[in-house]
């Protein structure tokens, strides 16, 4: 009795310790495919404040609502140790939905070799994301930077007037990576 119960529970180990690899194997794949169904979602919903796909392909004209302001500010992050300067020119604007602005970025490459960087945008609140219009603006491309060269880099912006009435305030974010390949 005591051999049978032994077989009989060396086999439902067996099949404990295949469940468990099975789930194991799942969750692994499972956390792969995470990261593009989540870029996705963010592009889609402008969940996060992501605005990577948001690129106005024909620039269809619109209402200015003038009777109302909203505030733009503007932030800049670098990527911890990116030999970079990087700041708005302004910290804010007051603007009205529907018209367009320009600002700019300043950048400027701290070493003494060329450098590659690109820009990453952020909209909060996430749901101003999909109201945010960036018609022109340097985050579409990698920056090729010389030696300890400085240049501004423009944003052209509008907010698209149907952005609900109880968002006030916008505030566009860049962080600045540093780009390893410096062939552009």
């Amino acid at each position: 009795m005591e051999i049978r119960e032994a077989v009989s529970a060396g086999a439902a180990n067996r099949r404990l310790v295949k469940r468990l690899l099975l789930i194991t194997v799942a969750m692994f794949g499972f956390g792969f495919a995470m990261v593009p169904i989540y870029d996705v979602l963010c592009q889609i919903t402008g969940l996060n404040g992501k605005t990577g796909g948001r690129q106005v392909a024909a620039v269809l004209p619109m209402a200015v609502d003038e009777a109302r302001t909203v505030t733009v500010e503007f932030v800049a992050n670098l990527n911890v140790g990116a030999p970079w300067e990087f700041a708005p020119q302004v910290s804010h604007m007051q603007v009205h939905p529907g018209q367009y602005y320009q600002t700019h970025y300043l950048a400027r490459n701290l070493t003494g070799h060329a450098l590659v960087g690109q820009a990453i945008p952020s909209v909060a609140p996430g749901l101003a994301a999909q109201h945010f219009q960036k018609i022109e603006c340097f985050c579409f491309n990698r920056q090729v930077f010389q030696p300890e060269e400085r240049r501004e880099m423009p944003v052209v912006f509008r907010i698209d007037p149907n952005l609900p009435s109880d968002v006030h305030t916008i505030t566009l974010s860049y962080t600045f990576f540093r780009l390893d390949d410096a062939g552009g």
